[in-house]
């Protein structure tokens, strides 16, 4: 016996159908040529599948237990095809990421890292910028996903965003240095009072930390203004201020230490978007899904080692009052 796909998907459009010719529309055959495959399917099989009549076609006892088999052989090389489609497309190609600059020294990061070492066909191109530009990039047909952070929700028709996760801001200080308050807080206000690493006017999380500032009614005390993130991180570890950071870059940081921000505490969401109009394709779907899983694993690593942080700060608080006159 040998049944082929084209044959089969003829004999389940004339059973949806009822009749050659329509049924041979449909398919853009030529009703002869379907009228052939379905006899040489009758003939393989060894049974009539329909009784013909000029009226329409009506499938036969042997047509009825056919048709469940044939369409669920159809399904199945269609998932084959997808299969082998996925597969293609997971082999070579490209995929464009935007994020924020927070964003690429942590995230990013451990994105790339795990999608080149399961996918290194596949190039991964990225722009480095604020959330609006990205939104504009990603609907210029410039990106296929743009990492972005906002205190508030975005909401757009052209846009399909789905959030990650909300992360905490913290206040960051240098390890060699004591900690900046005896307790495990500290109120925005008194860190208004210390002297701060305060980043480029273009970051989104500087329109955070200064509107955080004037709604508290402070004006923050700032010794280094202007700085991306790396030097941020960097100014801080040696000494010359604090900076309010999200709690992600942390990680594997020993040289800082952190504090949490007393009422009111500030938080960013970490969403991920792309064109609402435009299927992505397989590189940007499992590109999407390892973004989706890393900011999970970092942002439980991040509380791991806030955890850590405020234990250490507990045992250096003691120590500084015991000594305390």
């Amino acid at each position: 016996m040998d049944v082929n796909l084209e044959q089969l998907r003829a004999f389940v459009e004339v059973a949806q159908v009822g009749n050659f010719t329509r049924a041979a529309e449909r398919l853009h055959l030529a009703q002869p040529s379907l009228s052939r495959q379905i006899t040489t399917l009758e003939q393989d099989l060894g049974t009539e599948l329909f009784h013909r009549a000029r009226r329409g076609s009506t499938l036969t006892v042997a047509g009825e237990s056919l048709l469940p088999l044939a369409r669920r052989m159809l399904a199945d090389a269609d998932s084959v095809r997808r299969e082998l489609a996925e597969l293609a497309g997971l082999q070579r190609g490209r995929v464009r990421l935007g994020a924020t600059p927070t964003l690429c020294v942590s995230l990013v990061a451990e994105v790339f890292a795990a999608f080149h070492a399961a996918h290194p066909g596949i190039e991964l191109h990225l722009s480095e910028n604020g959330s609006r530009r990205l939104l504009e990039e990603l609907g210029a047909g410039e990106l296929d996903l743009a990492l972005i952070t906002t205190s508030h929700g975005v909401a757009t028709d052209r846009f399909t965003v789905a959030p990650l996760l909300v992360e905490e801001l913290v206040v960051v200080s240098s390890h060699a240095v004591p900690p900046v308050t005896a307790h495990d807080a500290i109120s925005l206000a008194e860190v208004a009072a210390l002297p701060q690493i305060v980043f480029s006017p273009t970051y989104d999380l500087r329109a955070t930390t200064d509107a955080a500032f004037r709604a508290a009614g402070v004006t923050p005390a700032a010794v280094v203004e202007g700085a991306e993130m790396d030097a941020v991180l960097r100014f801080v570890e040696r000494g010359l201020g604090v900076a309010i950071v999200p709690a992600m870059v942390l990680i594997e940081r020993p040289g800082l230490r952190s504090v949490r921000l007393r009422e009111p505490t500030l938080t960013r969401t970490i969403s991920v978007a792309r064109p609402a109009d435009i299927a992505p394709a397989a590189a940007v779907r499992v590109l999407q899904r390892t973004i989706a899983r890393t900011a999970a694993d970092l942002a439980a690593a991040a509380a791991d080692t806030m955890r850590l942080a405020d234990a250490v700060d507990d045992v250096d608080r003691g120590g500084d009052r015991s000594s305390s006159p």
